[in-house]
């Protein structure tokens, strides 16, 4: 029997290549898009030893090299396409809005047509809390109206727009997931990433942007995966939308910086930049309304404080 095949864009990035290898373990056979500009091969070893993941190094943008490379990999008959490239720095974005244009709209925009190319029907979206933008109170899925403040914000909530406008058109099935703020190994940036460099860099102090009572729900990339998988299994809806999290926890960007020093560098002083803000298009707090998500069956195995101290464990063995 021919195992089932789901397609992945950005596959070697931090939640892409744990999802490949979460599918993998299904028994999937999965074809992986990503043009490392994130990403890494390191990240998808494992997922190329079983012999089930075929790796397209291309940008999204050219039709042409996805299109060569998905028909050298058979991918016609893909019964998923999860779509997770994006540019996932929000920082990135404010410095250079070109950068979210491109990577988060456009090959949003150069997915749906790949789709439509070789008939693929259903889509997975990774969307995120920016598309709230800062709306008072707990974020359920039918909050707003959604005013994004960040540039990342805007092009997921476009990118949702034009996925969800292509159920009238070429897909039977769209599942959209926004995230929260998401924690493990294989991160590329974050608070928790951003801290150890910082103390690696320089072990006698830790500058935190902003005043440290930022706080937010965080989730470990394993209970994430799992979270989308369980959706894409069990949600009835043609479009569906779903908050991710246990939507009780959340964790300041303080004890955050404790938690980081004390394992890095205990002898590190803590050093604020002052403002409720980390950066141009932070939102400071927030916190989700998951009622749907568990009604559908599902909860996390970790609270934002575990899943924080679980990832700083992780990174702090990982990155020198």
């Amino acid at each position: 029997m021919i195992p089932q095949t789901h397609i992945v864009t950005g596959a070697a990035g931090f939640i892409g290549s744990h999802l490949c290898d979460a599918l993998l373990a299904r028994g999937y056979r999965v074809v992986g898009i990503d043009d490392l500009s994130l990403g890494t091969k390191q990240n998808v070893e494992a997922a190329t030893a079983t012999g089930r993941f075929s790796f397209c190094e291309v940008d999204l943008n050219d039709d042409l090299a996805v299109a060569s490379c998905l028909d050298s990999h058979e991918a016609r008959s893909a019964d998923t396409v999860w779509h997770l490239a994006a540019n996932s720095d929000i920082q990135a974005g404010v410095a250079d809005p070109e950068v979210d244009l491109r990577r988060t709209f456009l090959t949003t925009y150069s997915t749906l047509r790949f789709c439509r190319r070789f008939g693929i029907r259903k889509v997975a979206f990774a969307s995120t809390s920016a598309v709230y933008g800062e709306l008072a109170g707990p974020l359920a899925e039918s909050s707003g109206p959604l005013f994004p403040i960040s540039n990342y914000g805007a092009m997921k909530l476009a990118s949702e727009a034009i996925l969800s406008a292509a159920l009238t058109d070429c897909l039977d099935r769209l599942v959209i997931v926004r995230f929260p703020n998401v924690v493990g190994i294989r991160s590329t940036h974050g608070a928790i990433h951003d801290f150890i460099r910082r103390l690696r860099h320089d072990p006698t102090k830790l500058v935190v942007l902003g005043d440290g009572t930022q706080e937010k729900p965080y989730l470990h990339v394993s209970d994430l995966v799992a979270a989308m998988l369980h959706v894409h299994d069990h949600s009835p809806d043609r479009l569906s939308c779903f908050n991710i999290g246990d939507g009780a926890t959340a964790t300041k960007v303080a004890d955050i910086a404790k938690a980081v020093v004390s394992r890095v560098s205990p002898a590190a002083a803590i050093e604020y930049t002052g403002g409720r803000r980390g950066w141009a298009g932070d939102v400071p707090k927030f916190q989700y309304d998951t009622t749907r998500l568990h009604q559908l069956g599902w909860r996390p195995l970790l609270d934002s404080t575990a899943a924080v101290s679980r990832a700083v464990d992780e990174l702090a063995e990982t990155l020198r």
